[in-house]
C-alpha cells in the first residue's frame, strides 16, 4: 500500500515524544546580589534568565520553586545607556516611525507613544508620560480594538495582554487605511510604543517587559536591577542590585558555530558534537534562534531544514513536518540540492540555498 508522504511526516511530527526546549529555566534558592547571581549563572549555566514573551513568563511561573516569593532575572537598568524605542508586542522591530513634526519632544520625561488623531488625513505619533491616562488601541489576530476607557500605558498594556494580544505595535498594525474606522477624531490614543534604558544580561535585544503597575518609568539610568515577584503574578519590580535575593538562571540548548561549512558538514558536526541542526517549530523559537543568528560571521546560517525532491516536501532533520514557516520572497525553484538557512541580518527570513554553500550554523543540544 502506498503511503502519502505528507501524512507520513505529519504522523512523525505528532508522535514525536521528545520535546526540545531551546532554553530552560533553573531556580537557585541562594541569596546573592544581582552581580553575584549573574556570575553564578554564567559559570554553571548560560546566564541570568532572559524572558522574551508571555509564553516564557507562563513557563517560568509554572516551574517556579514554591518557597521563592521573588527572584532576580537578567534585566538591568544601565547607568549611562540611551533610551531606546521598542514595540510592546514581542518580535516587532522598531525600524520606522511616523512622528508628528517636533516629536518626540520629551518635554516631561515622555517614554510612551500615542497616535494624535486630528483628522482623517493626520494620524501622526507623539510621545507622552506613561502615567497619563489615555484611550488605547489593542490588537488581536489582525483585528484592532479601540478602548473608550482611559488608562495609564502600563494599565493599557496589561488589559490588552489579558483580553486580546497586546497594544497595537508596528507600522503594519497602524496603517492609516485600517485606522480610519477605528479611531475617534480629536483623541490621543496609546499604541504599543515605549522607550527605556533597560537591557538583558546576555545581550539579547528582546523588548518584552512585564512590569507591575506601580513601576515608575520616569526614573531611567537608575542602575537598578529587575526581579520577578511571584506573589504578584510574576510581574517585575526593580530594586537595588546589591540586595541579596534568590535568582533564576537559564540554559541555552542551542549554539551558534562560527565556522563555515556545507549543509551536510554542518549536519554531521552537530550530530557528532551536540544533538542536531536546529529545528524551529513556532514563532517563539524563531525569535530565539534569530537572537543567535545576529552574531554569525556569514550572511546566512544553516538550519536543520532540507528539501526531499523525491517526496516534494520540505522537512526538518528531526523528521518534523513544517508547521511554522518564515520564508523570504524568493524566485528560486526547489531542487534536490537545497536546504534552509536563515538571514543573518534584517528580518531573519528563511532562504533556500544550495547545500554546497558554506555558512555558519546552529546546533541544538537536546
Amino acid at each position: 500500500m502506498l503511503i502519502n508522504p505528507v501524512f507520513f511526516y505529519l504522523f512523525l511530527a505528532q508522535h514525536c515524544l521528545i520535546v526540545c526546549q531551546l532554553y530552560e529555566y533553573h531556580y537557585i534558592n541562594e541569596e546573592k546580589t544581582w552581580t553575584e547571581a549573574q556570575q553564578y549563572c554564567r559559570e554553571k549555566h548560560t546566564d541570568l534568565a532572559t524572558v522574551s514573551n508571555m509564553a516564557d513568563m507562563k513557563r517560568l511561573l509554572s516551574n517556579s520553586a514554591g518557597n521563592i516569593t521573588e527572584a532576580w532575572i537578567g534585566l538591568y537598568d544601565q547607568t549611562d545607556g540611551n533610551r531606546t524605542w521598542y514595540w510592546s508586542l514581542p518580535g516587532v522591530e522598531f525600524n520606522e516611525a511616523n512622528w508628528n513634526t517636533g516629536e518626540p519632544n520629551d518635554q516631561q520625561t515622555e517614554n510612551c507613544g500615542f497616535i494624535e488623531n486630528i483628522n482623517d488625513m493626520s494620524r501622526k505619533w507623539g510621545d507622552i508620560s506613561c502615567n497619563r491616562e489615555l484611550f488605547f488601541l489593542c490588537y488581536k489576530s489582525k483585528k484592532k480594538t479601540f478602548l473608550s476607557q482611559e488608562k495609564t500605558w502600563l494599565e493599557a498594556q496589561s488589559y490588552c495582554r489579558e483580553k486580546h494580544t497586546d497594544l497595537s505595535s508596528g507600522l503594519d498594525q497602524l496603517k492609516d487605511d485600517q485606522l480610519k474606522n477605528v479611531l475617534p477624531k480629536n483623541k490621543n490614543v496609546y499604541i504599543g510604543l515605549f522607550r527605556d534604558t533597560w537591557r538583558w544580561s546576555d545581550g539579547s535585544s528582546f523588548s518584552f517587559r512585564h512590569w507591575n503597575l506601580t513601576f515608575n518609568d520616569e526614573k531611567y539610568n537608575s542602575g537598578q536591577c529587575a526581579m520577578t515577584a511571584f506573589d504578584d503574578g510574576g510581574r517585575w519590580k526593580n530594586d537595588n542590585c546589591t540586595t541579596k535575593k534568590p535568582f533564576i538562571c537559564y540554559d541555552d540548548n542551542m549554539i551558534l558555530i562560527q565556522e563555515n561549512k556545507t549543509w551536510e558538514e554542518a549536519l554531521r558536526y552537530c550530530r557528532t558534537h551536540y544533538r542536531d541542526l536546529v529545528t524551529i517549530s513556532n514563532l517563539d523559537e524563531q525569535r530565539s534562534v534569530q537572537q543567535e543568528t545576529q552574531f554569525a560571521s556569514s550572511p546566512f546560517v544553516w538550519m536543520g531544514l532540507h528539501y526531499a525532491c523525491t517526496l516534494d516536501v520540505w522537512f526538518w532533520v528531526t523528521d518534523e513536518v513544517l508547521i511554522f514557516e518564515n520564508w523570504a520572497l524568493e524566485l528560486k525553484i526547489d531542487d534536490c540540492d537545497m536546504s534552509g538557512a536563515m538571514q543573518q541580518e534584517g528580518e531573519h527570513k528563511w532562504v533556500k540555498e544550495n547545500v554546497s554553500e558554506k555558512f555558519n550554523f546552529i546546533c541544538s543540544k537536546c
